[in-house]
């Protein structure tokens, strides 16, 4: 199941809106996330830090944590759309792309801002060609 042209561009809007809310007040790098699910939902999630780096959450796992708890771990995802307000490139981190790895499978979408603003697109397994899944233990 492919996402349509209308989600892709409400999922992007979504982030957007996520990266608002975004707490940064140590990196003022402001991060949002949405994640369309298979069930045709759309949920969104934003970075949260803290003065201890390593506790910071990502927009993504926050936005795949958020969908856990609402929905349940049987979510799927078809797409990722990430957003920052720095106008930075920005795809997900190494830690990101393996939590979407879980709930998503190699040909999930991932939309994230690239080069001159541009929003670029690829799939989790351009990303992270070797996830470790479940299978692979």
């Amino acid at each position: 199941m492919q996402p349509t042209p209308e989600q892709l561009a409400q999922l992007s809007t979504t982030a957007a809106q996520a990266a608002h809310r975004a707490y940064a007040p140590y990196s003022r790098f402001y991060v949002g996330a949405a994640l369309l699910l298979q069930s045709g939902e759309i949920v969104a999630g934003c970075n949260v830090e803290n003065a201890s780096y390593r506790l910071t959450t990502c927009a993504e796992q926050t936005a795949i944590a958020r969908a856990v708890a609402t929905l349940g771990p049987a979510i799927r995802i078809l797409a990722v759309a990430v957003h920052n307000l720095n106008n930075a490139v920005c795809q997900p981190c190494g830690a990101c792309r393996q939590t979407i790895a879980e709930f998503a499978g190699p040909d999930a979408m991932i939309l994230y801002p690239g080069a001159n603003g541009m929003v670029e697109s690829c799939t989790l397994a351009d990303l992270l060609p070797a996830t470790f899944t479940l299978e692979s233990r």
